[in-house]
């Protein structure tokens, strides 16, 4: 079995590999273009940020059957012997175009654009789509808390609640593109070089014989940025606490207590009384951090009101992104050996073609409408950037940067360039996203081919 199960191509639909079967039987080898679009934008989203890239290319570059997993494959009796001796040698060798992490997408927009052998571009539906799914609905709910803290710091809090352990780590990974300050989670650091952050649990607290005692004995182990938990009982007792031990540990020449830590109650009221409290008490430089089932609309509320938090821990509802737990995501057939084709179920309905997704922006830098055309159609003036870049060329990767601080400084870029509509934590109206004429054409050509 692979260390990792993420790596398997196995981590797919069986339909996947029975179309597979049925394709080289039929010799159906030719070009096919697929694109990853939303055909929707969830009811509580203005936008979404694209996040998952590079680990969509790293899924495709290493593209390959085990061994063991050939073996599983010919003892389920379900493919035929000379199916599992093709498999052996199966690969990605397509062109991969997409847009980078940390851009900010629309409904209908393709966020990836696969061009490969029809079996190549098939198989790797499911895994794409599973990867870029999590980590832009991440994404966009990290850039709506982003956006609603207005510069204050946000750390990820959300592992023990995430559904399992990639989840807990690319949850991490995305928020951080999104524009979050750190994680809890260490292995995130460990990989992605993400700042970690930490505090204390209230079971230290409880551990020891009292209150006072748990907080000089977590300052002798950990000296530098002292960030000490205050509702373990009594919160006013506790403030008093750290007071006494932020004037003692300055007194000595010692680094004194860098923060607090509420995380229950009012929030908004218990902050506004701590920062009293540490004010009056002569540590105006202890920090107000605010934890506990905060989300976007949380927070604006409390920055809204003024209240002096340095900072928020956000976990469940950031990585469950539980007011949408889901995107509307699709992988759909575009064109076959140069033919468009789209779909045409109700409600469900696609544009034919490769295409290119071009950006306009008004003299204030801020995002003006998009328009979807037929990638080979010549810009039109004025018609702004395309927002679609080669990622993959014959199955390796370009010259595109696809590290993390890139995608990061991106989404930041992204974030500042949105209209205040769409910046709102309410329901904007609908950004402007036009089709093209020429798309429409070849819509109406694809529809009159089909018998």
């Amino acid at each position: 079995m692979r260390p990792d199960v993420a790596s398997s191509p196995l981590l797919t639909d069986l339909y996947q590999l029975t179309m597979l079967d049925a394709y080289r039987r039929e010799r159906m080898f030719g070009p096919a273009v697929f694109e990853l679009f939303t055909r929707r934008l969830p009811e509580n989203r203005n936008f979404l940020v694209a996040a998952g890239l590079a680990q969509a290319v790293e899924f495709l570059e290493n593209l390959e059957f085990s061994a063991a997993e050939l073996e599983w494959l010919a003892e389920s009796g379900r493919f035929p012997p000379d199916f599992i001796d093709w498999l052996a040698d199966f690969r990605f060798t397509g062109d991969l175009w997409a847009m980078p992490e940390g851009t900010v997408f629309f409904a209908d927009e393709p966020v990836l654009r696969v061009r490969a052998p029809l079996p190549e571009a098939q198989l790797v539906e499911s895994r794409l789509m599973n990867i870029v799914h999590f980590q832009t609905l991440i994404a966009s709910k990290a850039a709506r808390c982003v956006l609603a803290a207005d510069g204050r710091t946000l750390v990820d809090f959300g592992m023990r609640r995430a559904h399992e352990a990639h989840a807990a780590l690319f949850a991490a990974r995305a928020a951080y593109l999104a524009g979050f300050d750190g994680t809890a989670t260490v292995l995130a650091g460990q990989r992605f070089g993400i700042p970690l952050y930490g505090t204390m649990a209230h079971s230290y607290v409880q551990a020891h014989e009292s209150e006072e005692e748990a907080f000089a004995a977590f300052a002798r182990a950990r000296p530098e940025g002292l960030v000490l938990l205050i509702d373990t009982y009594d919160v006013e007792t506790a403030v008093r606490r750290v007071i006494e031990l932020d004037r003692a540990l300055k007194a000595s020449g010692r680094p004194g207590v860098s923060a607090v830590r509420l995380d229950s109650g009012d929030l908004a009221a218990g902050a506004r009384r701590i920062r009293r409290m540490l004010d009056a008490g002569g540590s105006p430089d202890v920090g107000v951090f605010l934890s506990g089932n905060l989300d976007e609309h949380k927070i604006r509320r409390i920055v809204a009101g003024d209240v002096p938090a340095a900072g928020f821990g956000v976990g469940t509802n950031l990585d469950t992104s539980g007011d949408a737990p889901s995107i509307d995501f699709a992988y759909k057939l575009q064109s076959y050996e140069g033919s468009p084709r789209r779909k045409r179920s109700p409600g469900k309905a696609t544009w034919p073609c490769a295409k290119q997704v071009w950006r306009r922006t008004g003299p204030d830098g801020r995002l003006a409408g998009d328009r979807i055309a037929p990638a080979d159609e010549a810009p039109a003036a004025g018609q702004g950037r395309p927002l679609l870049v080669p990622v993959m060329d014959n199955g390796r990767r370009c010259d595109e940067d696809l590290s993390l601080e890139t995608a990061r400084a991106r989404a930041a870029g992204a974030l500042a360039s949105l209209p205040a509509a769409l910046r709102s934590m309410e329901p904007a109206g609908q950004y402007p996203v036009e089709i093209s004429p020429a798309l429409q054409r070849l819509a109406e050509a694809a529809d009159a081919a089909v018998s």
